[in-house]
């Protein structure tokens, strides 16, 4: 079938300085969390229609991950646009083909689903735009907004990908337009010193996961250490605002760490406990605090929920990192990978 309309949209990964774990009702978090916006890790995502070959109101879509037909993945989108049909009513007028891929491994403790849901949602809100009477104007902020809340239908922490520098997500006391529907940007929040850090991905496992995040966010309903926890990152949320704001790296470093640290503590807490750290892991995050103890330099680390070590440091002394990792770290990644990122500046339409 001849395409009617398409629109393709580029959006990035998130890396969690606060983290989300543990959700309730429909995709709503347990906690409030931050983020950096990354730049070099992200999807790209095409959306398309054309003309049903019969008048139902079944979806009709086909899904493709790296120009092949994915079942699996087609499924999820499936499901997930079956929740939403009721507010994109074009979903069933139309065949649907979704074209999507990665910059980086999916399912490996990169968020991929933040990058790949918020592409998606960002694709949805601008077909609509687009079927809508000619000369109709779309105001940026309540588009984003829109998308924000689609995204985080599809995975919670895709709600922070459409936003540059930096976002929050999750209703949180002293931030009045903080919501557990869609996230919110704070890049206006953010000190000059963190806009440009550096975040070094440093690939211990390229594998998918043995344990999805879904499954762990699912768990947090039942491990012992719930309620500690989200008291915990509630109170890590105003400390981090506060470092954030007056650029306090320090204390940036010292949250980031922790919060990390706990994330992965929790899922060894959960029943069924589980662990995605390897010892490659544990090798570079012992390494990483020696070289800071030893030259005092600001090196930090976090984790999402996967094996790989996000290395977060200032620009200004990139020149004294990098050879650190090249000589110290990269041996413990897998095939010596390692992912030169920043902070990033938001998805981009393609045109």
């Amino acid at each position: 079938m001849k395409e009617l309309k398409k629109t393709s949209w580029r959006s990035p990964s998130n890396i969690a300085l606060v983290k989300y774990w543990g959700k309730h009702g429909k995709q709503l978090p347990g906690n409030p969390s931050i983020s950096f916006t990354l730049d070099k890790c992200y999807s790209e995502t095409s959306f398309a229609i054309s003309e049903k070959d019969a008048k139902d109101k079944d979806i009709q879509l086909k899904f493709y991950f790296d120009k092949k037909e994915n079942l699996a993945f087609r499924i999820k989108i499936l499901s997930f646009f079956e929740d939403i049909a009721k507010d994109f009513t074009f979903l069933s007028k139309y065949a649907l083909s979704i074209h999507s891929t990665n910059s980086f491994p999916h399912s490996s403790g990169i968020a991929s689903s933040a990058s790949a849901m918020s592409a998606l949602a960002l694709c949805l809100c601008d077909m609509e735009a687009k079927l809508k009477p000619a000369g109709t104007k779309t105001d940026e902020d309540k588009f984003l907004k829109k998308a924000s809340y689609y995204a985080r239908i599809g995975s919670g922490s895709a709600s922070r990908s459409v936003y540059p520098i930096a976002s929050l997500w999750g209703e949180t006391t002293g931030v009045k337009a903080s919501s557990d529907e869609y996230a919110i940007p704070f890049e206006d929040n953010v000190h000059k010193t963190f806009k440009k850090y550096q975040n070094s991905i440093l690939i211990a496992s390229s594998a998918e996961k043995k344990v999805s995040s879904r499954v762990g966010h699912t768990l947090m309903k039942t491990n012992p250490f719930a309620k500690a926890r989200y008291k915990q990152a509630n109170d890590n949320i105003a400390d981090m605002i506060s470092a954030l704001k007056t650029g306090d790296i320090e204390k940036f470093g010292i949250i980031t760490e922790t919060e990390a640290m706990t994330l992965h503590a929790l899922m060894m807490c959960s029943s069924p406990n589980f662990i995605l750290m390897n010892p490659s892991t544990l090798a570079m995050i012992n390494k990483i605090k020696t070289f800071r103890e030893m030259t005092k330099l600001p090196v930090y680390f976090t984790l999402d929920a996967g094996p790989n070590i996000h290395l977060l440091y200032p620009e200004n002394i990139k020149s004294k990192v990098i050879p650190f990792i090249q000589s110290e770290l990269s041996e413990h990644c897998e095939d010596g990978r390692i992912i030169w990122d920043q902070i990033g500046k938001g998805p981009t339409a393609i045109k």
